[in-house]
């Protein structure tokens, strides 16, 4: 372990990647790291930047599919224990977050504290971390339309801050290209904290009632074409309950795919492969992941 010597109290090596994701499924990465505070992230990134090793940054896991073959190289999972501190003033509405803070929890906090702008957030999974450098939303509104700041640390170990008129938040992307982000600020709203409840039971409620919220899935697979529906389109071939191996496209949602017993990274590879192939052989529209595909 030349390459993290005396970091390992918080390095495991050939760590499985499928434990730390929604999947559930995927190989080892050769080193796993949990940094417990900004100065070792720092250590870990500018080694890896050195040597010339591939690092990258994991969450809760949410959206990522991991190759069956595992990753030779650094995943540094932004811990909650250690990068899950958020700070609030209630008069001016200003919340900030670090990245390692789980979002359905930072929505609610924010809802208990009576402030507003965050219920489009509710039944995402993630970090805050990834959901403003994605830009996590629906069809209620995004991340983007609340976060004024954000503190990142580029693959040198160079950090610094970009300020709202500096980032493009577009559709389930930024133009933030900065490897890390280390914590966010938000501005919200002060409202009555029961009209807040209330809409957060019934954004959570349509979003239960319309897809696999308990399935084995990194949401949404596809991001949806402009002026239409990528589970719409799925379903428009017939490919709805569809499965090789263990992998299902959802009855519920034709936009996510299930990993059940026995499935395999490659079985879920293999399902986007024919969706994609059917929508463009039907449709002449080419789909775009809004998944990440970690594989070498």
């Amino acid at each position: 372990m030349n390459l993290l010597a005396g970091l390992e109290e918080i390095v495991k090596e050939n760590e499985p990647l499928a434990k730390h994701t929604w999947f559930r499924l995927g190989g080892p990465a050769r080193y796993m790291v949990r940094p417990r505070n900004k100065a070792e992230l720092l250590d870990v990134v500018r080694r890896c930047h050195e040597n010339e090793v591939d690092i990258y940054v994991l969450g809760r896991g949410s959206n990522i599919l991991v190759a069956d073959e595992g990753l030779d190289a650094v995943v540094v999972q932004m811990y909650y224990k250690n990068f899950g501190q958020v700070s609030i003033d209630k008069e001016t509405g200003t919340v900030i977050a670090e990245a390692g803070v789980s979002l359905s929890q930072f929505v609610r906090r924010c809802a208990g504290e009576g402030l507003s702008g965050t219920e489009c957030l509710i039944g995402i999974p993630g970090t805050i971390g990834g959901a403003v450098k994605l830009n996590a939303g629906g069809r209620f509104g995004d991340i983007g339309n609340v976060t004024e700041s954000v503190k990142v640390i580029d693959s040198s170990g160079y950090e610094f801050t970009r300020s709202r008129d500096e980032i493009y938040f577009g559709y389930r992307m930024t133009n933030i290209i900065a490897k890390f982000i280390i914590e966010a600020e938000f501005s919200l709203v002060p409202d009555d904290p029961d009209r807040i409840s209330r809409l957060l039971k019934e954004v959570w409620m349509l979003k239960k009632n319309s897809q696999p919220m308990n399935s084995r899935s990194a949401g949404c697979v596809f991001k949806n074409p402009r002026a239409l529906s990528a589970g719409a389109l799925i379903d428009k071939v017939g490919l709805k309950g569809h499965n090789i191996g263990g992998a299902f496209i959802s009855e519920k949602h034709a936009n996510f795919i299930e990993a059940r017993e026995g499935a395999t990274s490659s079985d879920v590879l293999q399902l986007i492969d024919l969706i994609r192939q059917r929508i463009q052989d039907r449709f002449e529209v080419d789909l775009e992941l809004e998944i990440n595909l970690w594989k070498q």
